[in-house]
């Protein structure tokens, strides 16, 4: 049976429903009068258009996905949409390559935040707002929306759902019907981000720069529209501000829906990987300060150490990639605490990106387990989570993706050492890169970006990113010999 019909039948529909996404910053440009709508509205055409005539060169090949098929229509979906949404970048701004604009649209939608573009604050607002907008479609997923549109064309969305939702932990619904969770999520989303714009415009930012950031907060995302991100702005107001907002952001959002249905905190409380994030990024937070204090006086005061410390924590923690402060002048221990921060802590089901929360407990719990059968060989103690024991599959399927991951990280620091980048930035731009944080260390830090790296550089970060979205495994099947078996 030939798959690809089908799967192209549904990936039409994705390229039709991505048309949609370019009416905000259309909308943008022509009430703004930037005069670049015009690149807004080719991309649509060539979105809706293609989308269709591929629609109905496959239209007698619609039927319901097989699972492995779900997966080659994400990686499809997500490397074709990325292409799509480049293209604004390739009009607007001439001077742009290809692999420049292929790399900004994959950092958007992959919710990372590198970026390639120097002079933001230069930038047409209409641009900027697509930068950010491509982060808040990206946010929870550009897939799971579609479960909640592409049922109207007929097309079935659990696959896709399985394939996208973050985390290791998948089987569950929050409520009966795929595309009505889908539905649920997005309404907490938006609603979120509306009252993020409010608050950021409450504290100082003016109308375009609140909605800008948000998208990319609420995405965890780490777009700016300003080269030296929130230290620009030098306001606690906005710092405290986007800091609730993106620990709001890094808790499982089915634990968002499920204190909102039963209009109470305890789901909150009974969240152990929501507590374990939170913990962690906070008391970071704290011990930074003192570091940072106590390592001769970097900041004339604890609570300025304090207000740096705890932002950046939290926003490379969270993976956003946020910078109240050019932490590469802090000593590399807080440098390299707070990357590895944004590996762990965010929560599955979550915006943010890294390995989650709820793996890195699964794996310490399975290694204390071990520890206590090598002490008590005939002891038979389950494994659980917030009191929900872990089924062996899901025990090994966190051990099989950890060590894909250890592998990714490394096989991609030789590649960029093999290129000529330095040590630091090779090894701390592949973590940041394949975690979705962003900005990293040495020549890649807060401070700097991505644009001087080469074109071969460029490719290998950015297939990186897309591949550290859909978590690796999604994306490393397809190029197995059992994928492509009968």
């Amino acid at each position: 049976m030939n798959r690809f019909p089908a799967i192209a039948h549904d990936l039409a529909g994705l390229w039709m429903m991505f048309a949609g996404t370019f009416a905000l910053p259309l909308a943008w440009s022509l009430a703004v009068e930037d005069g670049i709508h015009m690149s807004f509205i080719l991309a649509a055409a060539g979105s809706l258009v293609g989308g269709l005539a591929l629609r109905l060169l496959t239209r007698g090949s619609k039927r319901e996905l097989h699972p492995r098929e779900g997966s080659l229509l994400v990686v499809l979906g997500w490397f074709s949409m990325t292409a799509l949404a480049a293209i604004p970048f390739l009009i607007a701004l001439p001077a742009m390559s290809f692999t420049d604009a292929f790399f900004e649209a994959s950092s958007g939608l992959t919710t990372t935040g590198a970026t390639v573009i120097t002079g933001l604050e230069y930038l047409p607002q209409s641009l900027n707002i697509w930068r950010h907008a491509l982060q808040w479609f990206g946010g929870m997923g550009i897939i799971v929306l579609a479960v909640a549109i592409l049922p109207l064309l007929g097309v079935g969305g659990m696959q896709l759902f399985k394939a996208e939702t973050p985390g290791p932990m998948k089987e569950g619904k929050l409520t009966p019907r795929v595309a009505q969770t889908a539905r649920y999520l997005w309404l907490i989303y938006a609603a979120l981000t509306a009252a993020c714009i409010i608050a950021l415009h409450l504290v100082g930012m003016n109308w375009f720069e609140s909605v800008a950031h948000a998208f990319s907060a609420l995405a965890l995302g780490g777009f700016s529209t300003r080269d030296a991100s929130i230290e620009s702005f030098n306001s606690v107001g906005v710092e405290v501000v986007l800091g609730i907002f993106m620990m709001i952001a890094v808790t499982n959002f089915a634990t968002h829906f499920s204190a909102l249905r039963q209009r109470s905190l305890k789901p909150y409380f009974d969240d152990n990987e929501a507590y374990a994030s939170w913990s962690l990024i906070i008391a970071s937070g704290l011990i930074l300060a003192f570091y940072l204090y106590s390592h001769e006086h970097l900041y004339p005061d604890f609570w300025l150490a304090l207000r740096h410390a705890l932002f950046n924590a939290v926003a490379l923690g969270t993976s956003t990639g946020y910078a109240s402060t050019d932490y590469a002048i802090w000593p590399i221990f807080g440098g390299m605490w707070i990357l590895l921060l944004g590996c762990v802590a965010s929560s599955a089901g979550s915006t943010g990106g890294g390995i989650k929360m709820i793996r890195a407990l699964i794996l310490l719990k399975q290694t204390r387990r071990e520890l206590a059968r090598i002490v008590h060989p005939k002891q038979v103690k389950p494994l659980a989570i917030s009191g929900q024991p872990i089924p062996t599959k899901v025990i090994m399927a966190v051990l099989g993706f950890m060590l894909l991951y250890g592998v990714t990280i490394t096989v991609l620091t030789f590649v960029m050492l093999a290129t000529g980048l330095d040590f630091t930035s090779a090894l701390t731009g592949v973590v940041s890169i394949v975690n979705n944080i962003g900005p990293a260390l040495g020549m890649l830090g807060p401070s700097g970006n991505y644009a001087h790296l080469s074109d071969f550089q460029t490719w290998v970060l950015a297939i990186a990113m897309i591949a550290g979205r859909l978590e690796l495994l999604t994306f490393a099947v397809i190029f197995t010999a059992a994928f492509w078996r009968r």
